[in-house]
C-alpha cells in the first residue's frame, strides 16, 4: 500500500524539555500551538498529558472539517510523542531532539536561550492510502501539511520562548 510521509522542522530557542512539556500537555499548552483555522476545535477524553491520552479534535483541509479521535503514545518519554488516528492508523509524531548552535554550520546563526539550550522539533505525519484518493492525497496533502506544520512550529516557538 502507497505510504504518504509528510515533515517539517524548526530549531527553537528554549530547552528540549520546555518544548517537550508543551507537546505532551494536551489540557492547557498543545491547544494553544494549533493553527486555529486548521484546528478550531480540540478536546481531551481521557488524560491529557502524555502517554495514554485520548483526544477528539476537528481539521479543517481543502473545505472539509473532519473530527479525528487520536491516542497519544511515547515511544520516546521526553523526546517522541505520537499521535495516531484510531480510524485511519495516521500516525502524527513530535521529536525533540536538544541541539548546538554550534552544530549546525552553514544553517545561519541560531542564538540559544539566555541558558544556552536549542532544540530541534520535527513534526512527521506518515499514512497509507490507495486508489484515486490515495493518488490525490499524495499529490494535494504534503504540501498544505507543510504550511500547517509551520505555522504550528512558529506557534511553539513562540510559546517555549516565553516559557523558558
Amino acid at each position: 500500500m502507497p505510504v504518504v510521509r509528510v515533515s517539517t522542522s524548526a530549531v527553537i530557542r528554549a530547552p528540549a524539555r520546555v518544548v517537550y512539556g508543551i507537546l505532551a500537555d494536551y489540557r492547557d499548552s498543545h491547544p494553544r500551538i494549533l493553527p486555529p483555522r486548521y484546528f478550531p476545535r480540540l478536546e481531551v477524553e481521557r488524560g491529557g498529558t502524555g502517554d495514554g491520552t485520548v483526544i477528539r479534535f476537528e481539521m479543517r483541509a481543502f473545505g472539509v472539517t473532519r473530527e479525528i479521535r487520536a491516542t497519544i503514545t511515547e515511544p520516546t518519554p521526553g523526546q517522541v510523542i505520537v499521535e495516531t488516528d484510531e480510524v485511519t492508523g495516521a500516525r502524527t509524531s513530535f521529536t525533540v531532539t536538544p541541539e548546538s548552535a554550534s552544530a549546525r554550520p552553514g544553517a545561519g546563526l541560531v542564538v540559544p536561550d539566555a541558558a544556552g539550550e536549542i532544540c530541534r522539533v520535527v513534526i512527521e505525519t506518515v499514512w497509507e492510502r490507495r486508489g484515486m484518493r490515495g493518488w490525490l492525497e499524495r499529490l494535494s496533502a504534503p504540501a498544505l501539511l507543510r504550511r500547517i506544520y509551520a505555522e504550528e512550529l512558529a506557534l511553539l516557538a513562540k510559546l517555549a520562548e516565553k516559557s523558558a
